[in-house]
């Protein structure tokens, strides 16, 4: 993508009524969504987040398919999910919105039990050791994943990393989590939630076309 093409796009999500950009400082000095995302979406419904949302597929195929839950896509890149949150507008899905923000702030954007669901889609599984801890389900991630989700809140990991997938089941059997679902070849075994197939990505789709493997999680943080 062109320069000028980001810049366009930042500008215009600059004015998507859509779009929250809060600052790092913002964030840290109290955050005004925090604990009342029900009064931004103006309503009571559940609150759902995709982390690493990217252009935002999963987002808005969710809003569309489940209008009486509202759905956040958090990712740095604003360029990126600036295509999610368009069509967002343009569909007038009125249950889904992009946060422009680091994820390791996530226990700053949210209040204590705030999230019924976390979506984690295709993340960068950061193989190498020392990058372990940008994992977005290491340890330190899954306890602020914990703080602000409902008890028994779900959380969904997709994503094409054996690696990844590997890595997140050994975590969760050693904390004691409960695995609702896990396959390491979800479109060709049986029992996964219908979104979880009929949503693709823009990479998922060519990699499929590779014909490679889609893995999936769908797990609770218990006590």
């Amino acid at each position: 993508m062109g320069s000028k093409n980001k810049l366009k796009r930042f500008a215009e999500n600059e004015s998507f009524s859509n779009v929250i950009q809060p600052t790092r400082k913002e964030i840290l000095d109290g955050f005004s969504h925090k604990g009342k995302w029900n009064e931004f979406f103006k309503n009571n419904n559940s609150i759902v987040l995709e982390l690493g949302c990217g252009k935002g597929e999963y987002t808005v195929g969710l809003a569309e398919r489940n209008p009486n839950k509202n759905y956040i896509g958090i990712d740095i890149k604003g360029a990126r999910f600036w295509r999610g949150a368009k069509t967002a507008l343009d569909s007038e899905l009125s249950n889904a919105a992009f946060l422009r923000t680091q994820i390791e702030l996530i226990d700053a954007l949210f209040g204590e039990q705030e999230v019924s669901e976390i979506w984690i889609t295709f993340p960068d599984p950061q193989i190498k050791y020392k990058r372990t801890k940008h994992r977005l389900t290491n340890t330190a991630f899954l306890t602020k994943y914990k703080k602000i989700l409902k008890p028994q809140g779900i959380l969904h990991l997709k994503t094409d990393s054996e690696f990844m997938h590997g890595y997140t089941l050994g975590l969760l059997h050693g904390l004691g989590a409960k695995i609702d679902y896990a396959n390491h070849d979800v479109y060709h075994n049986a029992g996964a939630p219908a979104e979880v197939l009929e949503i693709q990505t823009f990479y998922e789709k060519q990699y499929l076309e590779k014909n490679k493997p889609i893995t999936y999680i769908q797990f609770r943080l218990t006590d």
